[in-house]
């Protein structure tokens, strides 16, 4: 599970990368869509996020992986995508004893 800390981060990447002029990060529900519904992002504002997310924590997904909706439903999903992802890079990294 991602940290309220890593959820803020996030909802301010997604303010800053996608120019979200009248949006502050308390306003962004963490549970809420950020697609239609909720935060109202469309498809163009998907490839920008999914590249600011690329930048910002080296995580890219393929255009055609079925889990991108799920892991790009909301800023909860999105932060614990970005845990879990760094969870098994330090979990990579580490040697075997």
């Amino acid at each position: 599970m991602a940290t309220p800390e890593l959820e803020q981060e996030i909802k301010q990447l997604i303010i800053d990368s996608l120019k979200l002029e009248d949006v502050t990060a308390e306003q962004i529900d963490a549970e809420a869509p950020l697609f239609v519904d909720g935060l109202g992002l469309d498809s163009i504002d998907a490839l920008e996020l999914a590249m600011a997310v690329r930048k910002k924590y080296g995580l890219s997904a393929q255009a055609d992986d079925d889990k991108n909706r799920s892991i790009y439903s909301s800023v909860r999903a999105l932060a614990d995508y970005v845990e879990a992802e760094r969870a098994k890079a330090s979990q990579q990294q580490t040697p075997q004893s």
